[in-house]
């Protein structure tokens, strides 16, 4: 038995979202506290899972009302690192009609690109039955040795590797160097969830099928999620392809989170029935539950602080 269900690594940060027009016709932002992992983390927490996250924030305004917010939502933030000389990450999201949206990071330096390898509490690492981490906090050397030092301890020490790219473009030297960093997770993880978008890039392949083949064929990955937005999900598993609707809705405002709520949702069906045990049934059940917890997302503006309860999700499930 391990301490934690789950261990994240990577980028927590504030994004800024759009959230009206004042009085003399300039936009205003609140400041959600967002970053993928900890979005993860959020999402299986309320759904009774013990998680923790690895990462840094600066010592400022900022870093400490994230702080904050990962022990009001229950995540363990005993290895959250607060830096005296950088400042925490910012993010301002521009949301467009159909709820898509777009990200202008302030981050040259940012705190969560500046973690260090010593900085890691490697008893979280060892602890966990499940690690997962994205591409963000491979953008840079020193964070990148870090993430790649705790995959290799949580792989040694018998985690479940779970692995989302997470693209952002603008964050990147290139996209070569977003490409190899992205193979790296491919070669290290157990569970991939990739999105449509990301598919297409990372593989030329406009054919989801035929991307995913290729991914499968090259790193040999035992469950792949792939997220495609308004058109549903699938699950790719052994000799199983398995697709799921979508729960679309008139009062979606904005898609930030709804792809981190949907890939916690199937990391903790993976954790109730275990990597090796899955089937047709489990996956649809799984797709099922985690689209429409995606949906619910989308009526929220940010995404951490406001992830559904289980009941919730389920009653939205009947009612649709």
């Amino acid at each position: 038995m391990k301490k934690y269900d789950v261990v994240a690594l990577g980028e927590l940060l504030i994004d800024f979202t759009e959230n009206g027009i004042s009085g003399q016709g300039n936009p205003v932002y609140e400041a959600n506290p967002g970053g993928a992992p900890c979005n993860v983390l959020a999402m299986l927490t309320k759904l009774g899972k013990k998680t923790a996250f690895i990462g840094k924030v600066g010592q400022d305004i900022f870093g400490n009302r994230l702080k904050n917010t990962l022990g009001e939502v229950g995540i363990d933030t005993s290895n959250l690192v607060m830096a005296e000389d950088v400042r925490t990450t910012l993010a301002f999201v521009e949301t467009f009609p159909d709820g898509d949206r777009d990200f202008s990071f302030y981050r040259n330096p940012g705190a969560d690109m500046m973690l260090k390898k010593d900085e890691i509490k490697m008893e979280l690492v060892k602890d966990t039955a499940l690690f997962h981490f994205g591409t963000l906090s491979m953008t840079h050397e020193e964070v990148r040795n870090a993430t790649k030092k705790a995959v290799a301890a949580a792989r040694e020490a018998g985690a479940v590797i779970s692995f989302d790219p997470n693209l952002r473009e603008p964050l990147w030297r290139s996209l070569e160097e977003a490409k190899e960093q992205v193979a790296y997770g491919l070669s290290q993880c157990d569970i991939l969830k990739i999105s449509d978008n990301e598919i297409q890039w990372f593989t030329g392949e406009e054919d989801y099928d035929a991307g995913i083949c290729r991914l499968r064929k090259q790193y040999d990955i035992p469950l792949i999620m792939l997220s495609m937005g308004k058109d549903g999900s699938r699950a790719y598993y052994k000799d199983l392809r398995v697709e799921v609707k979508p729960f679309l809705q008139e009062k979606t405002i904005e898609t930030t989170g709804a792809g981190d709520t949907f890939g916690a949702c199937c990391l903790n069906y993976v954790l109730k029935y275990g990597l090796h045990n899955m089937d047709e049934g489990k996956l649809k059940e799984m797709l099922t539950f985690a689209n429409a917890a995606a949906s619910i997302i989308t009526t929220r503006k940010g995404a951490l602080r406001v992830m559904p309860e289980e009941d919730e999700v389920r009653e939205f499930i009947e009612k649709f």
